[in-house]
């Protein structure tokens, strides 16, 4: 099986990001638990380097009724179906133009990964986590994605 960065992101954000608990391991630790877990050092590395840029940004005032129109690049990484998600998910307030140009850039960000609507309904659950006052954002957006996460089945 052929892990990515997003899978490393997914079992962090699972794992320790959004968990109930206070301490987060060393990240040593954790780079030392995911090598073990069987995810390769290349993807390990990224997903930190993409973690330490996902900070919280100073929200930049956009109008409210401004058009998107994507790069090229975009187009090519983000699928009709990405887009259209990033589109309903401006339009019923669970993103913001701020937010989701962030969502953007940090799809960009994942060079070498292909975005699937999965993978992207996580990179925003990830960045509304990181932002502050995005509370209700966040919670909205979790439904969404643990609602279309099927259950696994022991």
């Amino acid at each position: 099986m052929k892990e990515n960065v997003v899978d490393v992101l997914i079992y962090l954000f699972e794992n320790y990001l959004d968990s109930e608990s206070e301490v987060v391991p060393d990240p040593e630790v954790l780079r030392t638990e995911l090598l073990e877990a069987g995810f390769p050092q290349p993807e390990v590395n990224k997903a930190f380097d993409w973690l330490e840029s996902l900070t919280p940004q100073k929200e930049i005032k956009m109008a409210s009724r401004a058009f998107r129109i994507f790069a090229e690049q975009e187009i090519i990484k983000l699928d009709v179906e990405c887009r259209n998600l990033l589109l309903f998910l401006e339009q019923t307030g669970i993103l913001t133009p701020t937010s989701r140009e962030l969502v953007i850039d940090r799809a960009m960000a994942l060079q070498d990964e292909e975005i699937s609507l999965d993978s992207l309904k996580w990179i925003v659950l990830m960045v509304l986590f990181s932002q502050p006052n995005e509370e209700v954002a966040f919670a909205r957006m979790e439904d969404l994605v643990y609602a279309s996460t099927p259950a696994v089945m022991h």
